[in-house]
């Protein structure tokens, strides 16, 4: 048999797809794993923490350069592609591997490509135990990869015994070019089913999502001293109508739960049984505890607006998202649990094997919650449901999601990217940013532009921005004040004396103990990005 390298690679690959296709249509209507994500985020995992952070900042920077979409949404769609073209590179060696094997002994490829896809099933299987299970369970699971993946190889096999058959039987078999446009058009239509059911899952997401939490004019009536409670109350809801409105192109002070980010180490969310989920609170306590979710609501509940950031957000990106947060405070579970003498830390687990450890003076702040809902609704799957938690004044590297277990300990626990070089305390740094230079809002008679954006100092608040235009003064903006609660960003406005041109706009900020934001630019790794941001914007003639 006269081997062709590209040939058995490219069948290979093309035959990696359509498994991914049926991988996808498995896990949408059984909730079946998907080999190649399981194996994408199992490396993800494993490999040293500098080469995922390069991976981070690499895909963070090129969306960013290209203006591609929402940065969360887009990399995971990268992530996702990624996990594809892995996988694709797997199916290409296998062939490769069993067209070695056919070309000693073609008879007996078929066989071999069929116990080659079970080893690749134990493998797959024995990675899984370390990643969120899948909603099909551990059984089903199994017995999926077990099929589909010795399916996998045997029809590899059949594959390439039929693209040899000229070879091994000159009197039959089909041209090669026969036989790769039926492999092709097979194919096509797979993975053409599976892109079909794809769309149609996420129209029918995007009609379920109701989109109300976040609109224009709906954080008053969200946020406000009837809704919120304890240090981080918001102002009346009398209040916060009575402050002047944004400018027009100002990301919205509160942020629906579809436009939140998300940042986390899955390709895709855990999908964890609310019904049978429970919390583990245990270590250097008196009382152990095991919470259903219904025992963690039954207990009081607290409300409070909050500004999370991701600490790879780059200057002026949207890796921040504002929302209202309903939880109990890890406080109270921590004296409910009784804690023993010599207790440093608390330490946090996910089912998704993330972690972080939490000082017992961070733990202990009455700020700090168990979170369960997310404005008004249920958390979302992919922000953590059933469970999360919030800690005051930190990125969200520090706030694990699809919580699990808690341990406190007396000593200094370790935490998932801390270990792979990111800051220690990942506290976020005074930022600001301009949203809109609104021409559109020009006023002749006025004869004002408006700009208006965001500025943020996690927990400290926001006590002044300023704003320069070219190479003059400073000048103050107006704040948007009170914000939603002391832990949100504050949106702000200056009317600028609209002169025709190209102009250059620049903001920075003070943080509520007066200290003005670094000004000098840095990278996000590894304690988030620093530096003035700027707009150019040119205003037309009056």
């Amino acid at each position: 048999m006269k081997r062709n390298w590209l040939y058995e690679g490219i069948l290979g690959g093309i035959s990696a797809l359509v498994v991914a296709g049926l991988s996808y249509l498995g896990f949408v209507f059984a909730g079946l794993p998907r080999p190649e994500l399981v194996i994408f985020d199992w490396l993800a995992r494993l490999l040293p923490g500098d080469l995922i952070t390069l991976g981070i900042d690499s895909m963070v920077a090129v969306i960013s350069r290209f203006n591609l979409g929402p940065t969360a949404s887009v990399s995971k769609a990268i992530e996702m592609t990624m996990a594809v073209l892995l996988f694709m590179l797997i199916g290409a060696v296998f062939a490769i591997v069993l067209g070695f094997i056919g070309s000693r002994n073609p008879h007996r490829i078929v066989l071999s490509g069929a116990l080659g896809g079970l080893l690749l099933a134990l493998f797959v299987l024995l990675i899984m135990n370390t990643l969120p299970l899948p909603p099909a369970g551990p059984l089903l699971s199994a017995l999926w990869l077990g099929l589909i993946f010795p399916v996998w190889g045997a029809v590899l096999g059949r594959l390439l015994r039929i693209l040899y058959a000229q070879d091994i039987e000159p009197e039959g078999g089909l041209t090669r070019r026969q036989f790769l446009y039926l492999v092709g058009v097979g194919s096509f239509s797979i993975l053409l089913t599976a892109a079909g059911v794809s769309i149609l899952s996420r129209d029918e997401e995007e009609l379920a999502d109701t989109g109300a939490a976040g609109e224009p004019g709906n954080a008053e009536a969200m946020a406000n001293e009837e809704s919120t409670a304890g240090p981080a109350a918001s102002p009346p809801e009398e209040v916060l109508a009575d402050r002047f409105p944004p400018v027009q192109g100002t990301r919205e002070e509160l942020t629906s739960n579809s436009n939140f980010y998300r940042i986390d180490i899955n390709s895709m969310p855990p999908q964890i049984d609310g019904d049978t989920w429970q919390l583990e609170v245990g270590g250097l306590v008196n009382n152990p505890l095991i919470l259903s979710i219904d025992d963690i609501r039954s207990r009081p509940a607290v409300s409070q607006a909050i500004t999370l950031e991701c600490i790879s957000n780059r200057l002026a990106g949207d890796l921040i998202s504002t929302s209202l947060w309903t939880g109990v405070r890890l406080r109270d579970i921590l004296e409910e649990a009784g804690m023993q003498s010599g207790a440093l830390e608390v330490y946090i687990e996910s089912v998704d094997g993330f972690y972080e450890s939490v000082p017992m003076e961070e733990a202990m702040d009455e700020r700090t919650l168990l979170v369960y809902e997310m404005n008004g609704e249920p958390l979302p799957v992919e922000h953590g449901y059933p469970l999360r938690i919030y800690i005051p004044d930190h990125f969200g590297m520090k706030q694990p999601k699809w919580i699990t277990r808690m341990e406190v300990i007396n000593y200094e626990g370790p935490g998932y990217w801390v270990e792979r070089g990111w800051s220690d305390t990942a506290i976020p740094p005074t930022t600001s940013v301009i949203d809109a230079v609104a021409t559109d809002e020009f006023d002749p008679e006025e004869g004002f532009v408006p700009v208006g954006g965001i500025a943020y100092a996690g927990a400290r608040g926001i006590s002044k921005v300023e704003i320069q235009v070219d190479n003059g003064p400073w000048e103050e903006a107006e704040l948007r004040q009170p914000a939603l609660s002391p832990l949100t960003w504050v949106q702000w406005r200056y009317n600028w004396p609209s002169v025709p041109g190209r102009h250059t706009f620049r903001v920075r900020a003070y943080d509520g103990n007066g200290d003005l934001q670094e000004t000098e630019p840095s990278p996000p790794h590894p304690d988030g990005a620093t530096g003035v941001h700027s707009v150019s914007e040119r205003i037309p003639e009056a």
